[in-house]
């Protein structure tokens, strides 16, 4: 593997072009990038791997109803994977948790939409859990923040997104409990 020019953060950025061709567009470079475009998305590449998360979920979910077991084997083998391949690709891009890796964001949201309560609306609940775990992952309260800054790795890129989604399903579970 070719050195880094070291940067403020320890290196330095590689180019968009370089993200594309080359050593590194490697398998796990792709799938820290969740398989998709999203990772190389300008305008928020996260919003777009959890919205690739949700229809991947959707449509698994069809294709292997009603076995929960699967989907949380894929949920578990995602969260796996994801740290091997987001530090994968977190040194190759020279930042451990460059905007290019997603993988964190589709792992996350998968297990969020696997804990949601039943519901005769489904898509409400989930359509609510989007838009609370992107408001979750990009303000990055207390402790989601200091777990981002305490863990600068690929455990800590993972661990981020998780507390995201545990924040939205504890505000989900709230707004329906609550009276």
């Amino acid at each position: 593997m070719p050195a880094l020019a070291r940067g403020a953060s320890g290196a330095k950025p590689l180019p968009r072009a370089a993200l594309l061709t080359g050593t590194h567009n490697t398998p796990a470079r792709r799938a820290s990038e969740g398989r998709t475009a999203a990772g190389l998305l300008r305008a928020g590449p996260g919003t777009w791997a959890t919205a690739a998360s949700w229809l991947l979920f959707v449509a698994l979910g069809w294709a292997l109803a009603p076995s929960t077991l699967a989907q949380v084997l894929i949920g578990a083998a995602a969260l796996g994977f994801g740290t091997w391949a987001a530090r994968r690709a977190g040194v190759a891009l020279g930042r451990p948790d460059a905007g290019e890796i997603v993988i964190d964001e589709i792992a996350a949201f998968w297990w969020l939409l696997l804990l949601l309560p039943h519901s005769d609306r489904p898509w409400v609940l989930q359509a609510v859990a989007f838009v609370l775990f992107r408001l979750f992952d990009i303000l990055k309260p207390a402790p989601i923040g200091w777990i981002e800054r305490r863990w600068p790795n690929a455990v800590g890129v993972m661990l981020d997104d998780l507390m995201a989604g545990a924040y939205a399903l504890l505000v989900i579970e709230l707004w329906i409990r609550l009276p």
